[in-house]
Parts: structure tokens; sequence; C-alpha cells
């Protein structure tokens, strides 16, 4: 069983970011990036040509641009580099369930996969709830259950599609 991650494309955020540090002579050369990410030069005509790649090296250009090389910038190429070694460490038997379910759980959430805490998760269905205020009037909440009519009123039949105005001379 193949447990390495997906490759979608023969380049990586990485080598995108490499190459957006060096356009704006924030980084290595042409030469040591081609070492380091063991491309060609052929390669890399062939990446000028993805339009995935090119707006992502044009994206970190920007933000290179904009903010400078901070922190914040330098720790997010390093973690979508570690989700490597993540995803080795979740398919490895060496690894203790409790490491595994730590890592899945950090990866959901640093994906933004995480569900949000509903204060109300009752009716999730769908629905509405209507709340009325009555100037500070101290009233016990009432709670009216009712289940949607399958039936069509007669005043508006008619409405072939299904629009009030067209209804019965409305």
């Amino acid at each position: 069983m193949d447990t390495l991650p997906l490759k979608h494309t023969k380049w990586s955020d990485r080598l995108a970011f490499d190459m957006a540090l060096m356009l704006e002579g924030s980084g290595e050369t042409l030469d040591e990036v081609k070492d380091r990410h063991n491309v060609t030069a052929s390669d890399l005509l062939v990446f000028n040509k993805d339009k995935v790649f090119l707006k992502k090296v044009e994206s970190y250009r920007d933000e290179v641009r904009e903010k400078g090389m901070t922190f914040k910038l330098k720790a997010r190429a390093q973690a979508e580099e570690l989700l490597t070694t993540s995803w080795t460490l979740i398919h490895s038997p060496d690894v203790s369930a409790a490491v595994k379910a730590d890592l899945i759980k950090s990866t959901v959430k640093w994906g933004g996969l995480e569900p949000k805490n509903e204060v109300n998760t009752e009716g999730a269905g769908g629905g509405v709830k209507i709340t009325i205020n009555l100037g500070g009037q101290d009233h016990t909440a009432s709670v009216i259950d009712h289940e949607p009519l399958d039936e069509i009123h007669s005043d508006v039949q008619g409405a072939e599609d299904g629009h009030l105005l067209d209804a019965g001379g409305m």
C-alpha cells in the first residue's frame, strides 16, 4: 500500500515560494533553487506554463513585496512542508495511536475543517427561530413547534411558478 501523500504536480508550494523569493531578489540563485528542488531548466519551462504554479508564485511575490520576509510567511512555508512528515508519521505502524490522533486533529484544525460550534444545534435541520422582545417585560418564553403544510392554500392556487404575486389576482 502506498502511504505517501498524493502529488498532483511535479512542483511543490515550497518550490513556488523559493522561486518567488529568487524573483524578488531575496532568496537563492536560480541554480541553487534548481539544485535544492532537484529540477532541471526544462522542468522550470514546463512549470512556467502551469497557470496554478504561476498564480502561486505571484501570490508569494505579492506577499513578499507587501510584508517582506515575515516570520509568519516562513512558518507557513515550513508548515506546508511538514505536512509530508505528518502524513508519514500518521501512516507509520511504529507511531502510537495517540500521536497519530493528535496529528490528525492538528491537520484538521490547520485546514479549517473543524465543525463550527453552534450555540443551538437542536434545530440543525433548518427552520426559523423568532425572538420578540416586548421592551423589558419579564415573560416566559413559549416554543411553538410546527411542521410545514404540504397542502396548497386556495389563495395561492394557480401560481405555477410559486410566486404569490402571480396567484389569484394578487
